[in-house]
């Protein structure tokens, strides 16, 4: 069985509202999207894969590589898929902290609606909270608990632990269809660095599945957690080893070097400039893309920038507009009128037929010194505030301070990190 792990950088703070709201918003999007073209098992599959999680967390603007972006995207969708779920027949229980102690009662409430067996619903919630807390004794503790559901009663869920003296998280990822034992690699993925050996099991308190838990501890760590692949950095900075340049170029030629007309044409959406062009593409891609197209998540950051000023402040103007251009395209899909859907969903298959025959011959720290300088046209923000227009791009100036009564005006890039 397929599993993973990176390390993921322990961010603390919350989502400031001005992003909260368009995450909430795009993801929501996104989510009806992939309900609509694929169906309820085929997002259950993608919210199981680690790599296409992260890469959705970049492109809805969270920090690129932190542990942030599994509590913040799984809130915003948590509130724009549940308000839905009816329509959709996707529902989303748990959470962070007391959240997640709340996740028995959603799922029988959500059975009572639905008709499914909450029963079950509620030990499969139980067992993998403590197969990922208490079996796998990797020395991160289970702070968030997400449980995907569809009508049908297929399972996701993704879990989150915390070390904080390592200062690092590890995600976790099911997939129901892929569970044949609670006890023998139940796993999606294991998204996290390996710890060492793996403790025995404390609770002594053993019925025949605690038992059978029990067995699972006894194994060596590296069979547990086998074909680890991806490695989360600590530094900031979105650095060009982060990111496929050869994939990235072929978006930003399709966006900047392409008739703008082509493209209006293409769209059926007058006025969507170059900037508003690369967002959708990367958003069609998160959409659409086969899963090898998720191996670089950061270069998805480059939709939206992120809330630390990495790669660039967030281009709310630009984010808005996508999220504009995808609900129409969505709603006349709905009355029969695909044209748009269409057109939005082609962008990411013309991005890989330019990508085919693409030599990159830019430096990416260029293009992040460009998107800097034109963070104030975009209604770019951060954590610390609105941006200013600015000629120096190796810091963010704001309006304000990251609080009242903070006189920093002139921030450090690389300092951004110690509010997240």
């Amino acid at each position: 069985m397929k599993k993973g792990y990176a390390d993921l950088p322990l961010h603390y703070g919350t989502v400031p509202i001005w992003l909260a709201k368009r995450m909430s918003l795009l993801g929501g999007a996104i989510v009806e999207a992939i309900v609509q073209e694929y169906g309820r098992k085929a997002l259950l599959k993608k919210l199981s894969d680690p790599f296409w999680f992260q890469s959705l967390g970049c492109v809805l603007g969270m920090d690129w590589h932190s542990s942030g972006i599994t509590t913040s995207v799984m809130n915003a969708l948590k509130k724009s898929v549940n308000q839905r779920s009816s329509e959709l027949g996707v529902y989303i229980c748990g959470g962070r902290g007391k959240s997640s102690r709340n996740t028995p009662s959603e799922l029988l409430d959500i059975a009572y609606k639905t008709g499914l067996n909450g029963e079950d619903l509620v030990k499969n919630s139980r067992l993998v909270a403590k197969v990922d807390n208490t079996a796998v004794q990797d020395g991160f503790q289970i702070y968030l608990h997400s449980f995907i559901v569809t009508q049908e009663g297929d399972w996701a869920v993704i879990q989150q632990g915390m070390n904080p003296f390592e200062k690092m998280a590890r995600r976790y990822h099911w997939l129901s269809s892929s569970v044949k034992s609670f006890t023998e690699q139940p796993h999606t993925f294991i998204y996290g660095k390996n710890q060492g050996e793996i403790l025995n099991l404390t609770d002594v308190k053993a019925n025949s599945t605690k038992l059978g838990i029990l067995e699972l501890t006894k194994e060596n760590p590296d069979k547990l957690m086998r074909e680890i692949s991806l490695i989360m950095p600590k530094h900031h900075e979105v650095l060009e080893k982060d990111v496929n340049l050869k994939r990235l170029g072929a978006t930003l030629v399709l966006a900047h070097e392409t008739n703008i007309q082509d493209i209006e044409s293409l769209l059926l959406v007058n006025g969507v400039g170059p900037r508003t062009l690369q967002s959708l593409t990367l958003v069609s891609e998160v959409i659409h893309g086969t899963p090898s197209r998720f191996s670089d998540p950061a270069r998805f950051s480059f939709a939206h920038g992120g809330k630390d000023g990495h790669p660039f402040p967030v281009p709310t103007r630009v984010y808005d507009e996508t999220i504009e251009i995808f609900d129409k395209a969505l709603h006349l899909a709905k009355l029969g009128e695909k044209d748009k859907y269409e057109a939005l969903k082609n962008l990411s298959k013309i991005s890989m037929n330019i990508e085919k025959d693409f030599i990159p011959d830019y430096k990416l720290q260029d293009w992040i010194e460009k998107e800097r300088k034109n963070s104030w046209k975009y209604g770019g923000k951060t954590v610390l505030g609105d941006v200013i227009k600015n000629s120096d791009t190796s810091k963010i100036i704001t309006k304000s301070g990251f609080k009242p009564g903070n006189k920093l005006k002139n921030i450090d890039t690389n300092q951004l990190s110690l509010f997240d």
